[in-house]
């Protein structure tokens, strides 16, 4: 899930935003905060461990330039990694620390994790799977087909695909003056103590309600889980059936996908999965929990799925492909609004553009992070004849912030530009 990003000048001495896609501020608010010593790279053949073997494709691969770029994310203070690469090589498969706090087995390449806002994507693919149908108008107001929630009749649903609605971010947004403005519990002391509260999609909406919009609909960009979990209960009334109904019937099916779930209030990860803690202070102390189980219903529709790196490789890539949207809706999903935050590309219908420059060229992602312990890296070319999915974990030591864009940036490059490095 994602906590806003919102344009980097407006974070910079702010407090920060929760559920947006792994960023500085997120890492700050929520789960990265700390990390465990550093460990061995591992890559190739899973480990005895895993619970998953890694195709043939990534057997005897050598890519040190891979196994490096996730060792500098645990050398740095991480966890965790988890990584899978395709391209015109093949598939590679790979890890880096350690599974769980105490311990040396090596996490699983192809565990299970929370995604966090890589969530708001398969949403947005719905929705617009739907206005495909002629179900849904996608310049349509969301009051006609969600009529009893009061909502402003000039937000339309390409205005939640694209956070341009205005709406308040229940988990905290910023106020136009710049002042922050909490939300429901998502970050801290208070939300680990309620990490297991159960909430109901409708309950998060008409909180996000009762709070001033931010702007008028349509014309400035916030970015705001409150978007997505309007698109949940778009599809839910446009269907007649869950969410999770209809993704399984429109994209876990027919692609395949054995570990992607919806798991509204089941709290617990299917095995395998390495672990993921939550840094915090209490009475001035710095303590440590296990977050692996969380109930991730206070981000209905913007953040609470679950996955592996190869059902989001299998997923991103046959989005990106052409496989699951017809081309003019593809075309729409990746087209950028102008005033929607940099730092990770422009933002489209649920997905990043972003420019790696003249050498790479362009690649489409979304990443996320639910309010502790995990964060999830999801790209792909314009083709999706290459990606990158990846998952991280937080642990128990001190994460220097200001290192977190240049790794991310040298992981990127190291799939996407023949090894290239962040400068």
């Amino acid at each position: 899930m994602s906590a806003s990003p919102h344009r980097v000048k407006n974070n910079r001495g702010r407090a920060p935003r929760m559920h947006r896609p792994v960023a500085v501020t997120a890492l700050a608010a929520a789960l990265l905060a700390g990390t465990t010593a550093p460990a061995a790279a591992t890559a190739g053949a899973a480990p005895a461990d895993s619970g998953a073997a890694v195709p043939k494709a990534a057997a005897g691969q050598d890519r040190p330039e891979l196994q490096k770029a996730i060792q500098a994310f645990v050398d740095a203070g991480f966890l965790g990694v988890q990584l899978r690469v395709h391209d015109e090589r093949g598939e590679w498969a790979g890890s880096a620390g350690v599974r769980k706090l105490g311990t040396s087995a090596k996490p699983p390449t192809n565990g299970h994790f929370w995604v966090g806002s890589v969530t708001k994507t398969f949403h947005a693919t719905v929705v617009l799977q739907l206005v495909a149908k002629g179900k849904i108008g996608l310049d349509a107001p969301v009051a006609r087909y969600l009529p009893k929630l009061g909502l402003d009749r000039r937000i339309t649903v390409r205005m939640l695909l694209q956070h341009t609605s205005g709406l308040f971010n229940y988990t905290g947004d910023l106020d136009p003056d710049g002042t922050w403005v909490p939300g429901l519990p998502a970050t801290g002391k208070e939300w680990l103590d309620n990490r297991f509260h159960s909430y109901r999609p409708e309950e998060l909406v008409r909180f996000a309600l009762s709070k001033p919009a931010k702007f008028a609909p349509g014309t400035d960009w916030s970015y705001s889980n409150t978007n997505y979990t309007l698109a949940r209960l778009l599809i839910e009334k446009v269907t007649g059936h869950s969410f999770d109904a209809e993704l399984k019937r429109r994209i876990v099916g027919p692609l395949g996908l054995k570990g992607t779930v919806v798991p509204g209030n089941r709290t617990q990860l299917p095995a395998p999965y390495a672990h993921g803690y939550f840094r915090y202070q209490d009475a001035g102390q710095w303590k440590v929990a296990d977050v692996s189980r969380q109930n991730l219903s206070l981000v209905a529709g913007a953040g609470d799925m679950l996955s592996t790196t190869h059902d989001l490789h299998t997923f991103f890539s046959a989005l990106n492909a052409g496989k699951l949207l017809p081309a003019k809706l593809l075309a729409e999903m990746r087209t950028p609004h102008p005033k929607s935050d940099p730092l990770y590309g422009r933002y489209g219908l649920g997905m990043f553009v972003q420019d790696l420059g003249p050498a790479c060229g362009t690649v489409l992602n979304h990443n996320g992070n639910p309010p502790g312990g995990y964060a999830a890296l999801m790209y792909s070319s314009p083709d999706g004849s290459t990606t990158l999915t990846a998952s991280l974990t937080a642990g128990d030591a001190a994460f220097d912030l200001a290192k977190y864009p240049k790794l991310l940036d040298g992981l990127v490059k190291a799939a996407f530009c023949g090894g290239q490095t962040a400068s």
